[in-house]
């Protein structure tokens, strides 16, 4: 049976100010007071170290990335240092796994058939890696993945490399992957054109309702903030 919930579509936002929404938005879940949602966005650029990573895996300097414009925070997602930043499709599903057989792993394949999908319709051929989460074209992923649950119910979720610039992960070892034989790309490195942005966007949410079996109505965030806010006052 088909769920019903809502799509966020933001801009390009500040790392904390989204991840404090999540965490709001996942407690709220929580107690049955929103439907599933799902965010897309992008972020302004940024390095995010989840709880297997750590500040080693940053190859320059404090002062050479407040040079660059490149925070860093550290979050409660699955996986170790990666890359935000425009020209990724940041997509976050705060969603009530008791209705997806309260299965993770199940949860996080679903999220990586939704990259995958999305990227053959564009011509694309990806797949997984053995041992290594996210989505790969040949030797280079092209997507991230790093989930967090709380009480059955998910946040974070998966980063698509569109047109970001790539050269911000040489200043990491992305996702704690330091084999030289293994890289980063994205869909315009692969493809050779422009890609539109939008249509990847509107690509990937329609995959999603698919695999994830989701009728998702548009929201805004100030729907959204007024949602949280009367929950409050109640």
């Amino acid at each position: 049976m088909t769920r019903k919930g809502y799509c966020l579509e933001l801009g390009t936002e500040e790392y904390g100010e989204i991840f404090t929404l999540q965490q709001e938005l996942n407690q709220a879940r929580r107690n049955e007071i929103i439907p599933d949602i799902v965010i897309f966005l992008e972020h302004h650029p940024c390095f995010t170290i989840g709880r297997r990573g750590g500040f080693d895996h940053i190859l320059v300097s404090k002062a050479f990335l407040e040079e660059q414009g490149i925070k860093v925070y550290e979050t409660d997602r699955g996986g170790d240092i990666t890359y935000h930043g425009p020209g990724q499709l940041v997509c976050y599903p705060i969603l009530d796994l008791t209705g997806f057989e309260r299965d993770v792993h199940l949860y996080a394949r679903r999220m990586e058939e939704t990259l995958i999908r999305t990227l053959n319709t564009f011509g694309i051929a990806a797949g997984r890696k053995k041992e290594y989460p996210g989505v790969w074209v040949g030797s280079a992923k092209i997507a991230a993945e790093g989930i967090a649950v709380q009480h059955w119910v998910t946040m974070h979720g998966v980063a698509l490399n569109i047109s970001p610039d790539l050269n911000h992960f040489s200043f990491i070892i992305p996702c704690g992957i330091s084999a030289s034989s293994l890289g980063v790309t994205s869909m315009e490195k692969i493809l050779g054109h422009t890609v539109d942005f939008a249509q990847v966007r509107k690509e990937m949410r329609h995959q999603l309702s698919e695999v994830m079996d989701l009728e998702l109505e548009d929201v805004t965030l100030k729907n959204v903030k007024d949602m949280l806010e009367g929950a409050c006052n109640e």
